[in-house]
This record gives structure tokens, C-alpha cells and sequence, in this order.
């Protein structure tokens, strides 16, 4: 028999693992480790956009190492996407640093807003099963490259960042600017 466990997360993700109910491990009450704080996502929006920026990077960080951990836990020697060491190589750059970073479908994108709808700048970078990570462009769509290294994926998306003035941080309408 097949269960479908849904636990939410930070955000509007949730997280769905699926169980085995006849793995003999199944039944062993393996310790997680506790869900990381989160930033105070409410506080740093009434602080301004850059402080959500700053306060996502940090949420992002904190949950995706935690799935890892717990990911870890519940199926030792399974790969793991390439996501927490792609956040920890993106978050080392200025340029992204100050771009709103978010997920979807383990892939990691640039916003120069703070809320949906998204403005993606540059474009998109996938972590693949196989350990190398894709870099896409989004308009017009192309597979930039696909690289051994998060440093490279990072390296490469920072080159489709639009050149001249830095891109303006902006808020949704209901937040403070």
C-alpha cells in the first residue's frame, strides 16, 4: 500500500513525500531534525522590498536545507537536487543578492519584484538528477548550458542580467515602499 504524506512549508509549496507502507522502515520512528526559524516575513515587508529580499534569501536557505536534511534521513543514499548548494553560490553574488530569489519545481529564478506576478530577470537555473545544473533564458526560451558546477550556472546566469542600471527592487501595491 502507497500513502501520500502532505506536510506544509513555508510559503504556498507544500511538501508531498510518498511512503511505502510495505519498506520495513516504514515503521521505525527515525528522529528529524527540528524546522528551521524562519525570518519574519511580515516584519520585513513592513521594513520595505529590500528587507524581503533579504529575509527570503535566508528563508530559502533555512527550508531547503532542512528538506535536504530530512530527505537524508528518510531515504539514505538517494541524490538529493543540487538546490542548497545552488542557493549558497547565488547568494555569494551582489547582483542576485539583491533580486528576489524563488523556487519552482526545484529550480531557482530571479525577481525584480517582491510578489506574484514575478518579473524574472536573466533567467532560470535547474539542478538535474545527475549532479550538473541547466541554465535557461526566458524570453526568447533557450537552454544557455548545462555545467558541472553551481559556481558555473551561477557564472553563466549572471551573464543573461540585463546590462546598465541595476534593476530597481519594487514592491506589490498592498506593501510599503
Amino acid at each position: 500500500m502507497i500513502f501520500v504524506v502532505r506536510a506544509p512549508v513555508s510559503g504556498n509549496g507544500r511538501d508531498t513525500m510518498t511512503v511505502d507502507a510495505n519498506d520495513e522502515t516504514c515503521d521505525q520512528q527515525l528522529p528529524l531534525p527540528p524546522r528551521p526559524v524562519l525570518p519574519d516575513m511580515a516584519a520585513a515587508r513592513r521594513r520595505g522590498p529590500a528587507d524581503v529580499v533579504e529575509a527570503h534569501w535566508q528563508s530559502l536557505r533555512l527550508s531547503w536545507q532542512w528538506r535536504q536534511a530530512v530527505h537524508q534521513i528518510r531515504t539514505p543514499g538517494r541524490p538529493y537536487p543540487g538546490i542548497v548548494p545552488l542557493l549558497e553560490a547565488a547568494a555569494t553574488q551582489p547582483r542576485l543578492r539583491r533580486l528576489y530569489p524563488f523556487t519552482s519545481h526545484f529550480a531557482l529564478l530571479f525577481s525584480s519584484s517582491t510578489s506574484y506576478p514575478w518579473t524574472v530577470q536573466a533567467g532560470s537555473i535547474e539542478p538535474l538528477h545527475n549532479g550538473r545544473f541547466r541554465v535557461l533564458r526566458r524570453s526568447p526560451f533557450a537552454v544557455i548550458g548545462e555545467v558541472e558546477t553551481a559556481e558555473e550556472a551561477v557564472a553563466l546566469v549572471l551573464e543573461l542580467l540585463p546590462t546598465g542600471p541595476e534593476s530597481v527592487i519594487t514592491a506589490a501595491a498592498d506593501e510599503p515602499v
